[in-house]
């Protein structure tokens, strides 16, 4: 029997609370923080690792995390989830992603359907309409093959899709594997879509619209502005749109849309770039068997996540350490910082995924907390972030963990030696030497450039970044949020914070508005 607490009243995390903490600086110094480096480290799927070295916790602490571990009962709660248990209590559905890229445990009926067989099912449809349109037997009016592809929606249905595209963008290229480029319009703000429209050729342009229940504003209104767009230049828009929703939006088998492609209530936006979400605009932009990659290394990654024993397991580990830097030693956020220009929009997609998720302050029964959950999720890519905030990170008043992402190998293959080493090399000795200046620090008689250190990081490590190691990379996030939810006894897949200012916008539209909302309505001539 799962046993849903609060994670105050556990006894493994009041062990932690008295527990002796780590001097970092000490344990990363010298021999032993060579030792260090080569123990305190985790495989993943798809040869990368989770390397834990310079972060804040030792034998003794990891004990105490795999007894947290344990008595949450953390693994027993992922297979509840993914064996098709309704943990999403806000919503009353079931949680089912993983599920879009492989079968974890038993066979998941609901709807009155299977759900592995539903899912592969609108692969295969996007397979097929896909390769329709790469070899010609789908195209504008005019009988000509269409060479973008814009995707249009917003939060979950931009954020990963648009993550996911840009981190496969250059590699697709090297390999000749760029069917068809790839362009993206969320914001209402019609300055986002005049941007893309001017910028693309709009008679050889295929939209997809991506809306669960067909009824959100910012994209139904994007929707009309294209097809207002296509009309003006003497174009069909039925000919150029296809639609992404689930079976009961008014979207489904319309006459509007080339076609439409399902998804459902048991994935969530945030976590739907497995889905027909992601699917549809990787598919086209790369080929279907890229996008069978992606799903093969997060499915590779979620078998992982199903191994028991903490120490063992990646994604749990990386929580429990998460939710140890927020809860005992109480550092208020964490930084992404991939060294890998293609992972540019990562932490933006990993801020939804991690915010909207563990951002709660009442637990799953809808009682309030009396301790701190989600941390602030923010980052850029390394090195321009060194650039930026990274001073703050060094001798800030506050510490803030680190999660690294680097890879010893680019993604081209013809990179320049320069003063003696290439600049894959100048990029992976950059992160190897901030990882270790902000464990280490460095004494200075001079306050002004005197370094604490103590400042604990993670990195993620692998050879290269491809579909197959970037689909094990999302899937080792959305699980280290799924466990630390767990930890915290949130529900991670709901979003009721995200609806009130919906609700309040439409109000203004309206003009159903009093007070203060009347006041800025006022104040913005709307």
């Amino acid at each position: 029997m799962l046993n849903w607490n609060n994670l105050d009243t556990l006894s493994a995390y009041k062990e932690l609370k008295v527990k002796k903490k780590t001097d970092l600086k000490a344990v990363m110094s010298g021999e032993s923080g060579a030792e260090r480096v080569k123990t305190y480290c985790v495989p993943m799927a798809e040869g990368l690792a989770y390397n834990y070295a310079a972060k804040a916790v030792d034998d003794d602490i990891l004990a105490s995390l795999k007894k947290l571990a344990e008595e949450a009962q953390l693994s027993e709660k992922f297979e509840t989830l993914y064996d098709g248990a309704v943990v999403n209590t806000g919503e009353k559905r079931l949680v089912l992603h993983q599920l879009c890229r492989g079968q974890l445990g038993k066979n998941v009926v609901a709807d009155g359907v299977d759900k592995r067989d539903f899912y592969v099912e609108q692969q295969k449809r996007i397979a097929e309409f896909a390769n329709k349109v790469h070899e010609g037997k789908i195209t504008n009016a005019a009988g000509e093959k269409f060479t973008t592809v814009v995707q249009i929606g917003i939060g979950g249905s931009d954020l990963g899709p648009r993550a996911m595209y840009i981190a496969l963008e250059n590699w697709a290229g090297q390999h000749g594997l760029l069917k068809m480029e790839a362009r993206f319009i969320s914001n209402v703000d019609p300055d986002d879509a005049s941007a893309v429209l001017n910028s693309i050729d709009v008679a050889h342009s295929l939209f997809i619209l991506v809306s669960k229940s067909g009824t959100t504003l910012e994209t139904l209104t994007n929707e009309a502005f294209v097809k207002n767009a296509l009309t003006r230049a003497g174009l069909d828009p039925s000919k150029h749109m296809i639609a992404v929703t689930s079976e009961t939006s008014p979207l489904a088998k319309s006459d509007s849309y080339l076609d439409a492609f399902y998804m459902d209530d048991y994935i969530g936006g945030r976590y739907s770039s497995s889905s027909a979400v992601g699917g549809a605009v990787l598919s086209l932009a790369f080929g279907p068997e890229v996008f069978a990659q992606f799903l093969e290394g997060a499915h590779a990654e979620d078998v992982l996540a199903a191994e028991k024993d903490p120490l063992k397991n990646p994604d749990m580990l990386d929580a429990l350490i998460g939710v140890y830097e927020r809860n005992i030693l109480g550092y208020p956020a964490t930084a992404v910082l991939p060294y890998s220009q293609a992972l540019s929009r990562f932490p933006a997609h990993l801020q939804q995924l991690d915010m909207e998720s563990n951002g709660k302050s009442v637990n799953r029964f809808g009682e309030p907390v009396d301790y701190p959950t989600g941390p602030v999720i923010f980052g850029e890519p390394g090195t321009n972030g060194q650039h930026s905030f990274y001073q703050l990170l060094h001798q800030g008043t506050d510490i803030v963990p680190l999660q690294f992402v680097g890879f010893k190998n680019s993604q081209i293959g013809n990179d320049v030696d320069i003063q003696g080493s290439t600049s894959q090399q100048k990029l992976c000795a950059n992160v190897a030497a901030q990882i270790v200046a902000f464990a280490c620090g460095k004494e200075d008689a001079n306050n002004n450039k005197n370094f604490k250190g103590g400042r604990p990081s993670s990195i993620i490590i692998g050879e290269q970044l491809t579909p197959k190691s970037l689909g094990a990379l999302l899937a080792h996030f959305e699980n280290k949020v799924m466990f630390q939810g767990f930890l915290w006894n949130l529900n991670s897949f709901d979003q009721e914070g995200v609806q009130l200012g919906k609700v309040l916008a439409k109000r203004v539209l309206a003009h159903d508005t009093d007070g203060a909302l009347s006041e800025y309505s006022r104040l913005l001539d709307i």
